[in-house]
């Protein structure tokens, strides 16, 4: 039962809706991503490695029978290369894209905590710490005084 109470206050809190809205968006980002690298990056990258399709490359370990040929015969066992340069360019572009998008947001969050800015609304939590962090300061200096 516990269990239960405690899936319950998670999924109340928002933790489970902000995760899913996460995966849902990642997902689609992903799709983003795939084509903007297939389509757009690595065609002028190919170009100039003279028309090189790195989705095709492949370092083969034993040749198989043609395609089109009759009869059976061992198949072709081959490392594809070009599919990993193509997940690795996927993984730094989504890193790199994630990496700005994270310091846009906390460039955005910095602003709104500090007390000093007032283009942005400071949270009213935020504003009360500063509000005691100043009270404080002038309680040291009164002791301060007291005591010289």
């Amino acid at each position: 039962m516990r269990i239960l109470k405690e899936f319950k206050e998670f999924a109340v809190k928002g933790n489970m809706i902000d995760m899913a809205v996460g995966i849902i968006i990642g997902t689609a980002f992903n799709k983003v991503i795939d084509v903007m690298v297939k389509q757009v990056i690595l065609p002028p990258l190919s170009l100039m490695t003279e028309g090189v399709n790195f989705g095709n490359r492949k370092f083969v370990l034993r040749e198989g029978l043609e395609p089109g040929s009759s009869g059976a015969g061992p198949e072709e066992i081959a490392i594809g290369y070009g599919a990993l340069i193509e997940a690795l360019l996927d993984f730094v572009i989504v890193g790199f894209t994630i990496f700005l998008v994270v310091k846009l947001m906390n460039s955005f969050r910095r602003k709104a905590e500090d007390p000093k800015n007032q283009t942005v609304e400071t949270p009213k939590n935020i504003e009360l710490l500063s509000n005691l962090t100043d009270l404080m300061k002038e309680q040291n200096e009164i002791l301060k005084k007291r005591n010289n």
